[in-house]
């Protein structure tokens, strides 16, 4: 069996390709990997895992088999948010941990996260050894002294948020909530410390159930009409919502708008520095608005650009040179947070900022548009075939001087093929993160006032 790491470690169908016998390949493979490494020789292992059908089956299988090898195996009672177990990692001072996810994915897939000492997950250097040690079926033989533990990361992950937000301020302004977990790992989370911070919160979809309603546990605008109505039926300041493991995020404003990430991380970083009068950079994936590069001329602060996949922000945020850092997928962390994605964080942000600045969120962008220009952005996801994707990447090895009356001023092959055009409109084509599904992903932004963008024929 074939098994890959993409941007967020092995997914793949439940009882197809993700079986137990897979699940202990990868978890010697990991333990391989760990063994090799003398300054991770003795720390423990966290393993955890989220909502899925069998999550706890197969996280409880992986921890036996780490055991085996001699590990002190941390095991996280119940479903675990991922930045949670990488709040964890970081605390404890963890080699690395295991996290059985598949994130926002359907409900058939379950998944394998290897986060790394620092917290963040593996970067391919790494996870190209773990599938070369499972490919060639290298053996780690059993050892004395494993023992496996129970953990609960909560409370600490609880009082590193309260450092970070100002709960108080929120409290302080009578602003109350809706918060849709989708069924996943964030709720008893999100909804757990507005409550313990006297802050009312209504929470929605707030039981166990592994099909996710029957969709991706993703909170987009289409996945979060339940949350829409409560919002707007009781008056309430925002909706919040996280994805399956809850490292994405998803808001409505109080009128029921969807603000979307593109926006929400501008406004975000804009915030942060006003508030924490940060002098740092902000850093955003390829595939993000051109918003966020606003933001930062206009607060005089760097621009990161960075590869799809948030390990490559996770390095930016250990080295202390951003105030913020994200992706268009919803994805999120800030300064002296973690190298990983925490949508909890990001939907406390949202909160803390329309508290402090006394104004919702479409008020906050409406001025935000004001001072820098509205650009607006989207993406959509194609089925290819496979002949249509071989013409399509020998037609992407192109170097053209213009699509469709769009005259391009650069070409970008940082990830994908990002062109970039005359009239401050860009267009990104790249591949799917599923790439068993045969698909690719187009994302675009554009000036309102400007030139609306033609897809290429």
């Amino acid at each position: 069996m074939q098994i890959k790491f993409g941007t967020s470690g092995w997914r793949a169908i439940i009882a197809k390709e993700f079986t137990f016998s897979g699940v202990e390949q990868v978890t010697n493979a990991i333990c391989s990997y760990l063994k090799s490494v003398d300054e991770m020789k003795g720390r423990p292992l966290i393993i955890g895992h989220d909502s899925r059908f069998m999550g706890e089956s197969f996280a409880a299988a992986a921890a036996e088999t780490a055991a085996s090898k001699g590990f002190k195996v941390l095991k996280c009672i119940g479903p675990t948010p991922t930045p949670t177990i990488s709040h964890a990692i970081r605390y404890l001072g963890a080699a690395g941990a295991m996290n059985f996810t598949a994130s926002h994915n359907p409900p058939e897939y379950q998944g394998i996260k290897f986060s790394t000492s620092d917290g963040a997950p593996a970067l391919p250097e790494i996870t190209s050894q773990i599938e070369e040690a499972v490919g060639q079926d290298i053996r780690v033989n059993n050892a004395d002294g494993g023992f496996i533990e129970d953990l609960d990361p909560k409370p600490d992950y609880f009082a590193d948020l309260r450092s970070k937000i100002d709960l108080g301020l929120i409290s302080d302004s009578g602003a109350s909530f809706a918060y849709d977990p989708l069924w996943g790992t964030g709720r008893g989370y999100l909804d757990q410390i507005l409550r313990e911070s006297r802050i009312d919160v209504e929470t929605i979809h707030d039981w166990r159930d592994v099909t996710f309603g029957g969709r991706s546990p993703e909170p987009a605008a289409d996945h979060l009409e339940g949350l829409r109505s409560l919002v707007v039926d009781k008056g309430l300041t925002l909706g919040l919502a996280t994805d399956g493991d809850g490292d994405r995020f998803g808001v409505l404003d109080s009128d029921g708008t969807y603000i979307e990430p593109n926006k929400l991380i501008a406004l975000l970083a804009d915030y942060l520095i006003e508030s924490r009068d940060w002098k740092k950079g902000i850093a955003r994936s390829v595939a993000t608005s051109h918003l966020v590069d606003r933001v930062a001329a206009d607060r005089g602060v760097e621009l990161f650009e960075t590869p799809v996949g948030f390990k490559f922000i996770g390095e930016l945020i250990n080295k202390d040179e951003i105030v913020l850092g994200g992706e268009e997928s919803a994805g999120l962390s800030i300064r002296g947070h973690y190298p990983e994605k925490d949508g909890i964080l990001a939907c406390l942000l949202a909160a803390e900022a329309v508290a402090s600045r006394k104004a919702s969120l479409s008020e906050q962008l409406e001025d935000l548009f004001q001072r820098l220009g509205r650009l607006e952005s989207g993406r959509i996801g194609v089925k290819l075939t496979d002949d249509v994707a071989t013409k399509l990447k020998d037609r992407l090895s192109e170097d053209p001087k213009e699509i469709s009356g769009n005259k391009i001023k650069n070409i970008n092959r940082l990830d994908g093929v990002k062109f970039i055009f005359e009239n401050d409109t860009w267009m990104l084509m790249r591949p799917g993160s599923r790439t068993d599904l045969g698909q690719a992903s187009v994302s675009a932004t554009v000036p309102v006032r400007g030139r609306p963008l033609l897809w290429p024929e």
